[in-house]
């Protein structure tokens, strides 16, 4: 990229951004490698769904990243941002699945598995950059040759040497279990996949009769469809209602089934009845009794949630249909005691959102206690540390009560299960490679298993698999364990608590040194984007409309650690005004310059000690706050810097120099000005890359800085002791308040800045305005300035304000016409008099104050406060002019 030395009237993101994004990665400045030179710094994208679309929460966790990676590449790291994207089982094959019906009226059984395979690897090639293109136009610097996918070669090396040893291990096992079934994506869930809502219900209360005719039992359920599985009843063996009745049977209604009676402690008395149902097939709990008491398990319901074979009658019925149906039937049959309305969570499936059957299956497992010790461990000792704290104890009680992880779907598109079954004598063969004969007899009639595995069982071995495991290789030995883990709060479950169990497991060391929690991003009014309510905003829009550093800072002001935060549209066009700002401040600078070299001069004014002392502490609390991830934060410091410092005070500050005649004066500004910029342009350019870049290839630099060089890889400013300048700093302050005392009292009088006054400053400190004599008529507009340390004799006629260290007086006659401004005080008062009038009759009014809602009420108070507060300011103002 050449040096230009001029910047264009007005700023255009739509035409630098793509030409200096291009321009980085034509340098290789994203690019990191093992460097014994350097720390590393490393972070691991959390991979999208490889045929999603970027939405407002990639837009945040992308903001994030390149802020922390940039910032760590600018102090000096070997920063490596790995990026990549997930095969996202099940999203991806049911968008599949839906374009084939859609468009050929096919199902993926039609084509079978290879041809349905074929057809999701073309849909992934078709839309696979998509995501990747779109995270491109944020700015975002990763290592892009480095891109993974969690289906390529080395990561699904990675999967299968991961489930071998854990097989190995006798951690992964198949087993029959109750599991959470999705009917409508007709798939096994694990428990993170599952998400519980309260929802309206009822309780059956049902009538089972004992066999020996002597009376019956009354149970409840939620979920009576499934009553054609129960095999058995079980009660508290020191319930004393149901002693004499352990051992016996009774009939289960409808199916005219013997079932048994059965004592365990699992019952709790005081609940219901005391009698419990038990359908082992069809609940967690009822299954654990079952294995204890040795009770049938039946399954009742099959994979689309419809009644089987075992269902009797009911056979062939949806189950809320057959619901109905059985419900109907035992009321007929004088079996239903009483129905109750009963709100209970209700688990539903995280994708679809159908309600979740659990229902037994023979499906595979992850023994999760023995691997949950050590993952437990690295967090309690503080290994692994959550920003902010809070939500590790969100992790540890997951983890404590963790349940084996079921890590089958029945799922075609994924890391097939790498374990064959023998035809004849039933044993699993589990092997890294693909096995010709049975591992136990030796026989060839073997199959492979059909299931893939969980989406996040490859997603848990991320952050080393990208790194080449289980290769040993330069990249792992030198990134691994990743500095931070950047992610939202909803996926701790899902994804951080296995990745910190897969790195302790397969690494012997933990995968990331922090995990920093980020909010949601929510609509203005604080609900969560969705499709279904319409309030998604898309990021590229908001980057195409106001540019990608707004948008960027936009997420990243007022966040922190954590928290969700509202999006607001118009706050980007705020952050485009702020970049604009930024823009013209350094358009005038160019057109003031006439050095080539910036170099910060030996000699230095007041006003330049205060910008660079104040720059100085700005570096150091910048990189405090970002070195413990308070980023929002950050932004605001250096945004308020900026604005306020560097625009609106100390451009106006050097104005008289820049000017003048005296050209060491005006060389000196010109260094400190540009010296300023180019320090604070790199404290903004993690979160604004792209207006950064683009206006320091237009400035001067040190001698230290190579020629053509990009700002992303210079050196992140440092503090200086010898920049820091206590005494000039509080001296320009006090001047400072004296200006902003005189402007607040001209803007009350609404005096225009074309009219000047004289000023009068009685201050101990005249030193301090004495040095501002080039600047402090200008921003004063004062016609003549007169500093003394005795106030004047005479204060007729003269307006006074205060200050910490001053007093200031101007002649009001100078400043505005005294018997047109008493018109026009008494104007307002007349104005305010009868508006307040109006509200004091309102809130005399007994019935409004009564029937009026509360906040009304207190609307109206405030609105009569203020009027008071404004009539006696009236007052002052013309008692000030000797009315």
């Amino acid at each position: 990229m050449t040096m230009k030395k001029e910047l264009p009237k007005v700023y255009e993101p739509q035409e630098v951004e793509g030409k200096i994004y291009r321009a980085w990665m034509e340098a290789g400045c994203f690019k990191a490698a093992p460097n014994p030179d350097k720390k590393p710094f490393s972070i691991v994208m959390p991979p999208p769904n490889v045929t999603g679309q970027l939405h407002m929460g990639h837009a945040m966790d992308c903001t994030l990243q390149d802020i922390l990676t940039r910032f760590k590449r600018m102090q000096g790291y070997e920063a490596l941002w790995m990026p990549g994207t997930d095969h996202a089982g099940i999203a991806t094959q049911i968008k599949v699945e839906e374009e084939l019906r859609r468009t050929e009226g096919l199902t993926r059984h039609d084509l079978g598995r290879e041809k349905f395979l074929e057809r999701v690897w073309a849909w992934k090639e078709k839309y696979g950059a998509r995501i990747v293109e779109q995270q491109q136009k944020l700015g975002v610097s990763c290592d892009w040759d480095r891109a993974r996918f969690t289906m390529d070669e080395g990561c699904s090396r990675a999967v299968r040497e991961t489930f071998c040893a854990l097989y190995d291990k006798g951690l992964i096992y198949k087993g029959s279990r109750i599991i959470n079934w999705c009917p409508h994506c007709i798939t096994a869930l694990s428990d993170a996949e599952v998400e519980y809502q309260d929802k309206p219900g009822h309780l059956w209360h049902m009538r089972y009769p004992l066999t020996d005719g002597s009376g019956y039992l009354v149970v409840a359920t939620t979920r009576p469809e499934t009553m054609m599985g129960d095999t058995g009843v079980a009660v508290n063996p020191a319930d004393e209602r149901y002693k004499h009745l352990i051992g016996k049977t009774c009939l289960l209604p409808l199916m005219d089934r013997e079932i048994p009676i059965v004592a365990d402690e699992y019952v709790e008395m005081d609940f219901g009845t005391g009698c419990v149902k038990m359908t082992p097939a069809h609940d967690p709990n009822d299954f654990e009794v079952g294995l204890r008491h040795n009770l049938d398990t039946i399954r009742v319901l099959d994979d689309h949630g419809v009644v089987n074979e075992n269902g009797g009658r009911y056979c062939g019925m949806d189950r809320y249909e057959a619901r109905k149906a059985v419900v109907a039937d035992l009321t007929a049959l004088g079996l239903m005691e009483k129905i109750e309305p009963y709100s209970h969570n209700v688990g539903t499936c995280y994708r679809c959102h159908s309600d979740v059957e659990p229902l037994i299956s023979a499906q595979w497992f992850v023994k999760m206690q023995p691997l949950a010790k050590e993952a437990l461990r690295v967090v309690n000792d503080g290994e692994v540390r959550f920003v902010p704290d809070r939500f590790a104890k969100t992790y540890t009680n997951w983890m404590e009560n963790v349940h084996d992880w079921c890590i089958s779907r029945q799922l075609w598109w994924g890391h097939q299960i790498p374990a064959w079954t023998c035809a004849d004598c039933g044993h699993i063969t589990v092997d890294r490679q693909d096995p010709a004969c049975c591992a136990k007899c030796g026989g060839k009639n073997i199959t492979r298993e059909e299931d893939v595995l969980d989406t996040w069982f490859s997603s848990a071995l991320w952050p080393f698999s990208t790194l080449g495991w289980p290769e040993k290789t330069p990249e792992l030995d030198y990134f691994y364990p990743t500095s931070v883990l950047v992610t939202g709060y909803d996926i701790i479950f899902f994804w951080v608590a296995r990745m910190i169990f897969s790195g302790c497991e397969q690494m012997r060391k933990y995968p990331f040194e922090k995990v920093l929690i980020h909010g949601l991003v929510r609509d203005d009014k604080g609900r969560k984007m969705s499709k279904s309510l319409g309030n998604g905003i898309d990021p590229l829009e908001m980057a195409e409309r106001y540019g990608a550093d707004a948008l960027r800072f936009n997420l990243i002001t007022g966040n922190s650690p954590g928290n969700d935060m509202r999006f607001y549209a118009e706050k980007c066009e705020a952050m485009r005004n702020f970049a604009n700002k930024i823009w013209n401040a350094s358009r005038f600078l160019m057109m003031n310059l006439t050095i080539d070299r910036c170099v910060l001069p030996a000699e230095t004014t007041r006003e330049d000690k205060w910008i660079l002392s104040k720059l100085n502490r700005l570096v150091k609390e910048v990189t405090e706050n970002m070195e413990t991830y308070e980023l929002g934060v950050a932004s605001a410091k250096v945004y308020d810097f900026i604005w306020d410092d560097y625009c609106d005070w100390y451009i106006e500050f050097t104005k008289g120099r820049l000017q003048g005649t005296d050209e060491a004066a005006k060389e000196q500004a010109q260094q400190v000005l540009c010296y300023v910029l180019t320090q604070v342009l790199k404290l903004l350019h993690p979160f604004m890359p792209f207006l950064t870049e683009e206006i320091w290839q237009a400035l001067p630099h040190g001698p230290e800085v190579p020629e053509n060089s990009f700002l992303m890889v210079q050196s992140w400013p440092e503090y200086q002791e010898e920049l820091n300048f206590p005494v000039a700093e509080a001296g320009i302050e006090r001047v400072m308040d004296v200006i902003r005392a005189i402007r607040s009292r001209r803007a009350e009088l609404n005096v225009p800045p074309s009219k000047k006054a004289a000023v009068i400053v009685v201050t101990k400190r005249s030193e301090e305005f004495a040095a501002g004599a080039g600047y402090l008529p200008r921003l004063m507009c004062a016609s003549s300035i007169d500093v003394r340390g005795e106030e004047p004799a005479d204060v007729t006629g003269l307006v006074c304000d205060v200050t910490h260290d001053a007093k200031i007086y101007m002649p009001l006659a100078e400043l505005v016409d005294i018997a047109e401004e008493l018109q026009r005080i008494a104007r307002e008062r007349e104005k305010a008099e009868k508006g307040l009038a109006i509200i004091e009759k309102k809130l005399s009014n007994e019935s409004f104050v009564a029937k009026a809602p509360e906040a009304v009420v207190s609307a109206e108070r405030e609105k009569a406060e203020k009027l008071r507060a404004l009539i006696a300011k009236l007052d002052e103002s013309a008692a000030a002019m000797g009315s």
